[in-house]
């Protein structure tokens, strides 16, 4: 085995590559293959390259994604994904009265019925966790590919999966990673990553409106900013954001635009408020990435929105400091990344942000 490429640990009897996979699962014709990426958002995006790659190497494979209701939508239409399957992992575990247990007992069937009746020939478990595992167990493919015990985020995990990947020493982030469970299918990973986010149409109209009616014209040069993360040790404070779009309005090098989320409205108006910045629409995930295709630069935290932009290939500055941004940089050129040196967003200032904003503009 060449150094630094993964490497593979099978269980004897496990089954073979993608290359072999036609009728393994107990019908003939084209490979049908479960990815398993549950959540978080900006995680599923990094594991959408998995999915494309399969389908270059092997266009008559049926792709199907096992995730998260609240994340859904962010597959739906996506090229190289066939169908999305729905496991409500969170609302199941959400339920309290008898009325909702019994609700998500009869869900829980519905869902292993629909992945035993698909009939699979290999699932990826590109999640890692104690929870992922048992959905890709419960998909019945004979072949389930995940990572080796010591990269899963729980050790458990390994138990579900009978060839496990360990990635080479050189994958630092998290999309090479991904990639390299490609490994137990027989595929290469690719030289370059793709994303393919698809466009939704509709969405793309309700944001040409939203932007016409703020005053925001085609030439102009959008500055993002999303001061949402899904924890608060990952968000820098909302004083700085108020301070880097007011420098940004007065030395008039773009038109600030602040995105906000579920329970981020307080924080956006606050940011808005001084007259610096315009308050985007309120959007669902293919509004967000409609709204994210058009800026010249998002500055964001480690979080969902940040990578959904990296995906379409929009500079960002990334703010970091809890996480790493090794592993959970924004993907790809042309990006900035600041980090605390005491792992405390309040420590980035603003001044620094700044001129990370400014070296992407010029």
């Amino acid at each position: 085995m060449k150094r630094n490429q993964p490497k593979v640990d099978e269980r004897p009897g496990s089954a073979g590559t993608l290359g072999a996979l036609g009728g393994v699962g107990g019908h003939v014709g084209a490979p049908h293959i479960a990815i398993v990426k549950l959540s978080a958002l900006g995680d599923i995006v990094h594991a959408l390259p998995l999915a494309v790659a399969i389908r270059a190497a092997r266009p008559e494979t049926r792709v199907s994604w096992l995730v998260e209701a609240r994340n859904a939508p962010i597959l739906r239409d996506h090229p190289a994904i066939a169908d999305v399957i729905v496991v409500d992992t969170r609302g199941w575990r959400r339920a309290r009265s008898p009325r909702a247990l019994g609700a998500a007992l009869a869900a829980m069937r519905a869902v292993r019925r629909r992945l035993r009746e698909v009939r699979f020939d290999a699932a990826i478990d590109a999640q890692g966790n104690l929870k992922s595992g048992l959905v890709t167990m419960a998909t019945g493919a004979p072949l389930r590919v995940g990572f080796a015990a010591a990269r899963c985020r729980e050790r458990a995990n390994a138990l579900f999966t009978n060839r496990r990947i360990m990635p080479a020493a050189r994958a630092h982030h998290v999309v090479d990673q991904y990639l390299a469970l490609l490994e137990g299918l027989g595929i290469p990973a690719p030289a370059r990553p793709v994303f393919d986010l698809p466009c939704d149409p509709t969405a793309e109209s309700r944001l040409d409106d939203a932007f016409r009616s703020a005053g925001l014209k085609p030439r102009d040069r959008v500055v993002v900013l999303n001061p949402g993360a899904g924890r608060a040790e990952k968000r820098w404070p909302t004083s700085g954001f108020v301070e880097l779009a007011a420098a940004i309005a007065r030395a008039g090098a773009g038109r600030v635009v602040i995105l906000w989320g579920p329970g981020e409205r307080t924080a956006a108006d606050a940011i808005a408020g001084g007259g610096a910045a315009v308050l985007a629409p309120a959007t669902d995930l293919s509004g967000l990435v409609a709204l994210l295709r058009r800026a010249s630069v998002v500055v964001a935290a480690d979080t969902g929105p940040l990578h959904i932009a990296a995906a379409l290939g929009i500079p960002c500055v990334g703010l970091y400091g809890p996480t790493v941004p090794e592993r959970n940089g924004p993907y790809g050129e042309g990006h900035r990344v600041l980090r605390a040196p005491n792992a405390r967003m309040t420590s980035i200032d603003a001044a620094s942000v700044l001129h990370a904003v400014n070296e992407i503009l010029t």
